[in-house]
């Protein structure tokens, strides 16, 4: 890792010498550590509350943690700072019922920055798939028109920027069986068991 890289890094990192997380006074994205029962996930919202990542923060795919901030910092702005910003109490709310199998779906405003234009058409896509549903790779690529492109469904997939905003855990091989998922295979199947169970109302 270059030194430079190192850096900037270093610069999205809540300083040691405090003891809590620091104000966001000045930030454009401020980002928190989520610990939950898949794992933990980083969730970054911009000043105005929307949310920009909730995404494994071990994820190979998207180089953990690291990987989403320099992303962060590339796409939106280099004024990301760890703490408690606008809109990421309600994102931590909602997360917290969803995986209780209190609701069925997370439901807040975000902005899909971090996505590739056909990561976009892939999780458009996939906003069809409902809470206990499950489809294929192929499946998925034949609805958003691009048959033959299973594949790519699901490299695309494994670096989703907003997973249970977005669930990926929902696309399945054409056999049932489960293939690759950012928060592992047990994550993936803890999350659809949970929906199998039926969940809140």
């Amino acid at each position: 890792m270059s030194e430079t890289l190192v850096r900037a890094l270093s610069a999205l990192r809540a300083p040691a010498e405090q003891s809590g997380p620091p104000t966001p006074d000045g930030a454009d994205v401020t980002y928190l550590i989520e610990p939950t029962a898949v794992g933990e996930l980083l969730l970054a919202t911009r000043r105005d509350g929307v949310l920009l990542a909730c995404a494994y923060a071990t994820s190979a795919a998207l180089a953990g943690a690291p990987g989403v901030l320099r992303r962060l910092a590339a796409r939106v702005s280099p004024r990301v700072v760890r703490g408690q910003g606008p809109g990421l109490d309600e994102v931590r709310r909602q997360l917290e019922e969803y995986l209780a199998g209190r609701r069925r779906a997370v439901q807040v405003p975000f902005d899909s920055v971090l996505a590739t234009p056909f990561q976009r058409q892939v999780l458009t896509g996939l906003s069809g798939v409902g809470y206990g549903q499950r489809i294929s790779y192929g499946g998925l690529a034949h609805d958003i028109g691009r048959p033959g492109a299973a594949r790519a469904v699901g490299t695309a997939l494994g670096t989703n920027p907003l997973c249970l905003v977005i669930p990926c855990h929902r696309v399945v091989a054409a056999s049932g069986e489960l293939a690759g998922y950012a928060g592992g295979l047990e994550a993936k199947q803890w999350l659809l068991d949970l929906e199998s169970s039926g969940g809140a109302g």
